[in-house]
């Protein structure tokens, strides 16, 4: 009855498309069919260099190959050997305060993993500066540090963006956006802008409403083998330390130190926060066990029906890579990562079908290279290190579109967009989703979700990049049915080992949301003109000037 649902469903696209808009067969059993292979203990979670990633990567290639799809590297492999290293850090970290030690234990209190490769580091009696959110962003009139010199100093920092009021107390979206987030709330951003100033360590305040996610996900995600790109420099200039605090133990930091952080933390939504010296010295060490890890980014080629134009590419990306084992846990060891992103994976590969059994006359003009990528969950790693060593030129890259998860519980009305008003891409979705649903920003933009998953590496290199979401308006279902399921998913699934199948998952939804990703990816690959970032788009300036040097 359901598959009949999506058969009128898709009938009803198709009757209101576009005369030039393909409307492919889109099987939701084949794509449930991947999710349960890639997701299934046998796959051990898919940890990049473990024997999942060796069963992962023999799949993919295995699939394209019957696909009939060009091995998509050069050099005529469908493989991107990403060179990693793996770190298992084992930290400690103490403050003194006045003679008296403060110890915090690791996992319980913080995680203090190192991206330095090298097998120890360590720092004594090194100052603790509280820096507000730890943010410098001069369009805002902004600097958390005020020129203080936190060289050699351990700075502690609050997470995401500081939710600046107007004098009415509602968001201020003139700064930091209002509710989304922007870069400077990135963990990622703020371990880079910590160590441009030379600090020794940088501890994050974890906090669970505003993170979107428990404490127990940044154990999951930091505390086993985390990875790095492999480079001559060693990450010598990374902070020595890039922590977590749990809020209890900020508190205990501060209370220890003779400060409110309640009210630090108030200071720190002003511009005119100065940064607070606590008074107290953090010491650390960080042992790091180290092993090469040679990973693997997998990449097809559907060659480009427009000789002229086969030179241009747009790429869809799915992380293939989860979390993998963790023998420390009693009973089930594996987070088989079924909705993150087995699900991912498997619309990539039932989209990569769909391109290849098109019409000829309906084949794109230009090529279109489908790319699972390696390490997404230890940093963007396999798309961090494609976007620094493409395959093909960036400035030939007319886009990205990737796809982190998938719709697997029924068709929607709406459709919903990550980061959306960022390029014109996003204009090209709103008119297929015009067809036959509604498409809208995303539901939670304070969550940051532009920045954390691969799309955000082709952005910050200037390729404008397209993010979108299943809706959140399910056909036949009471109004707080997505509400539901994602809280519960975050609460009870994300990167724990009880991210598998669930027995009401048919992926119609995803079937749905198959055809409108394959429509907007035609348009593109025959459009007239390239995507571009919107006027006062934060990656606009790198693009234009990719574009200006590649036409010297």
């Amino acid at each position: 009855m359901k598959f009949k649902l999506l058969t009128v469903i898709l009938a009803g696209i198709a009757a209101s498309a576009i005369a030039a808009d393909p409307v492919p067969a889109i099987s939701a059993a084949r794509i449930l069919a991947h999710t349960k292979i890639l997701s299934s203990d046998e796959f051990e979670g898919r940890a990049p260099g473990s024997p999942g990633e060796e069963k992962t990567v023999a799949y993919l290639v295995s699939e394209f190959k019957k696909l009939g799809l060009a091995p998509g590297n050069p050099d005529g492999t469908y493989i991107q050997n990403a060179p990693l290293v793996g770190i298992t850090s084992t930290p400690t970290l103490a403050f003194t305060i006045d003679g008296r030690t403060l110890t915090l234990e690791n996992i319980n209190d913080f995680i203090g993993p190192s991206s330095r490769l090298t097998p120890h580091v360590a720092a004594r009696d090194t100052e603790v500066v509280f820096v507000g959110y730890g943010i410098v962003a001069p369009e805002y009139g902004w600097d958390d540090y005020k020129g203080v010199d936190v060289r050699g100093k351990t700075v502690v920092m609050l997470i995401n963006d500081p939710p600046v009021t107007k004098a009415d107390g509602t968001l201020d979206d003139a700064m930091f956006k209002g509710k989304a987030m922007t870069y400077y709330g990135r963990w990622t951003y703020k371990y880079e802008i910590a160590a441009a100033k030379g600090a020794a360590a940088c501890l994050i305040v974890h906090e669970t409403t505003p993170a979107a996610y428990p404490f127990a996900v940044v154990v999951n995600s930091w505390t086993r083998e985390n990875f790095e790109i492999s480079t001559p420099g060693l990450n010598a200039d990374h902070v020595a330390l890039q922590g977590w605090l749990t809020l209890d133990a900020a508190r205990r930091l501060f209370t220890a130190s003779g400060k409110d952080y309640d009210r630090a933390k108030a200071a720190a939504l002003r511009p005119d926060f100065q940064p607070l010296t606590l008074g107290a010295k953090a010491s650390f060490t960080v042992d790091n066990a180290l092993r090469p890890v040679a990973s693997r980014n997998v990449v097809a080629l559907l060659p480009g029906a427009y000789p002229k134009l086969r030179d241009e590419y747009l790429i869809y990306t799915a992380h293939w890579d989860h979390l993998g084992r963790d023998p420390r846990l009693p009973g089930d060891q594996i987070f088989n990562g079924a909705a993150d992103n087995a699900a991912g994976v498997g619309v990539l590969l039932e989209l990569a079908r769909a391109f290849t059994e098109l019409p000829a006359e309906q084949r794109p003009k230009r090529s279109i290279l489908f790319l699972s990528v390696t390490a997404e969950e230890k940093g963007l790693l396999g798309s961090r290190y494609y976007a620094q060593d493409p395959l093909y030129p960036l400035a030939k890259t007319l886009a990205n579109i990737n796809m982190d998860g998938a719709n697997q519980f029924g068709p929607t009305s709406d459709m919903a967009t990550i980061g959306y008003g960022a390029s014109t891409i996003d204009d090209i979705g709103a008119a297929v989703a015009a067809q036959g649903r509604v498409m809208k920003p995303e539901a939670r933009p304070e969550n940051g979700s532009y920045y954390r998953s691969d799309h955000f590496e082709f952005a910050k290199v200037g390729v404008p990049s397209y993010y979108p979401k299943n809706g959140r308006t399910y056909i036949g279902q009471p109004a707080d049915f997505a509400e539901r399921h994602v809280s519960d998913y975050i609460a009870n699934r994300y990167h724990k080992v009880t991210d598998e199948v669930q027995p009401d998952w048919t992926f119609e939804g995803a079937a749905q949301d198959t055809v409108f990703l394959l429509q907007v990816g035609w348009r593109i690959a025959n459009g007239d003109t390239w995507p571009e970032w919107k006027p006062g788009n934060e990656f606009k300036a790198r693009r234009d000037a990719m574009l200006k040097q590649a036409a010297k």
